[in-house]
């Protein structure tokens, strides 16, 4: 290869590689947006309505109190088994 050939190649090449100007682009304005789902706001208001709720029903806790300071408070065995066993039923599910 001659060395004329090789200018010309180095000629053609950095011509093709020069950049010739740059234009500079308008800066894009765009805004940020949210949007909600009407499922998570339901969860939400789901979740605030079990927040409000009290974790212990006073009420409940308070008249089974007195039913077993009168005496008055029976449970049936049945009932404990029933309880019982629906318990162990959900507890092996989860396993």
């Amino acid at each position: 290869m001659r060395i004329e050939d090789r200018m010309r190649i180095l000629q053609i090449y950095s011509s093709s590689i020069r950049v010739n100007k740059v234009e500079k682009k308008q800066d894009v304005k765009s805004a940020d947006k949210l949007e909600i789902s009407s499922e998570a706001r339901d969860f939400q208001a789901i979740l605030n309505a079990i927040k409000s709720t009290p974790d212990i029903r006073e009420e409940k806790v308070n008249e089974i109190k007195s039913k077993i300071e009168s005496g008055t408070y029976n449970v049936s065995a049945k009932d404990v088994v029933e309880k019982l066993i629906r318990e162990y039923k959900q507890a092996k599910n989860a396993w």
